[in-house]
C-alpha cells in the first residue's frame, strides 16, 4: 500500500481504514490490467462523494446566501462542483501521484487528465464519508472547495461559459454559436470528447472532456480566452 501520510496530513484527516484510499485511487483502466487480483475501480466512490459534495454545497450556499435566488444558487453550486474547478483542487492536493493507472493511461498523462482528477477527489470524498462519516466529509468540502465560492463570485466563474460565448458573439458579431464533435476516443465506459465551438464556419475553438456536453462548455471557455471576451 503507497505511502498516504502526507496527503492525510495536508488533508487532516486520518483513516481507519486506508484501504478505502487505495480504493479511492484506483482507474478503471488499472483494473483492465489486474483483473486476478480482485480489486474495484473508484467509480462507486466517486458517485457516492458526488452526492456528498453535491448536498454540501447546497446547505452551504442556502445559509451563506439568504439573499440570492435559486438560480443564482445554482449557477454557484455549478462552479463549484464542475470538473475543472475540483481539478483544479485535486491538483493542488498532488491527487495524481496516488493514482492507479494502467500502463496506457500512465503514458497518455492520465495523472494530469482533468476528469481523472476530478473525478478522484469525489472518489476521496466518497472514502472520508465512508470512513469518517457525514461531518468530516463536509469539514473537508468546506476547507477545500467552499473556501472558493468568494472567489468565484468576484471572478464571475459561475456564469456558465456557453450562455456567455452565445450573448458576446450574438452582441459582437450578431451570430450564435453552434457546436461540432471533431473526435471521440476510448472504450465506451471511459470516451473522451473534443467539440468545435464556431460561429458561421469558422472554428473558434476546441475543447476536451468525458461528455460532450462538458467538451462544449471547455470549448467555450477556450473560445472566450481567444475572442478576449472573458
Amino acid at each position: 500500500m503507497p505511502d498516504y501520510s502526507a496527503l492525510l496530513k495536508t488533508i487532516g484527516v486520518q483513516f481507519k481504514d486506508e484501504s478505502l484510499l487505495s480504493h479511492a485511487f484506483t482507474h478503471r483502466s488499472y483494473i483492465n490490467e489486474h483483473r486476478d487480483e480482485g480489486l474495484s475501480d473508484n467509480e462507486r466512490l466517486e458517485f457516492l462523494g458526488d452526492a456528498v459534495l453535491e448536498l454540501v454545497a447546497t446547505k452551504h450556499l442556502f445559509h451563506a446566501c439568504p439573499d440570492k435566488t435559486e438560480g443564482e444558487m445554482t449557477s454557484f453550486r455549478s462552479a463549484l462542483v464542475k470538473g475543472k474547478h475540483l481539478a483544479e483542487i485535486a491538483t493542488t492536493l498532488n491527487l495524481g501521484d496516488y493514482l492507479f493507472l494502467s500502463n496506457g493511461e500512465e503514458k497518455s498523462g492520465g495523472r494530469q487528465k482533468n476528469y481523472i482528477l476530478a473525478n478522484t477527489l469525489e472518489a476521496l470524498i466518497g472514502a472520508i464519508y465512508l470512513d469518517q462519516g457525514h461531518a468530516a466529509a463536509e469539514a473537508f468540502i468546506e476547507r477545500f472547495i467552499m473556501n472558493k465560492l468568494d472567489d468565484i463570485i468576484k471572478l464571475g466563474l459561475h456564469v456558465d461559459a456557453k450562455s456567455a460565448f452565445q450573448e458576446n458573439a450574438q452582441e459582437k458579431e450578431d451570430a450564435t454559436p453552434h457546436y461540432e464533435t471533431i473526435n471521440e476516443e476510448g472504450p465506451d465506459h471511459d470516451k473522451t470528447f473534443t467539440m468545435g465551438a464556431y460561429i458561421g464556419t469558422e472554428l473558434i475553438a476546441t475543447g476536451t472532456g468525458s461528455s460532450k456536453q462538458k467538451a462544449e462548455n471547455n470549448a467555450a471557455e477556450n473560445a472566450l480566452k481567444i475572442k478576449g471576451w472573458n
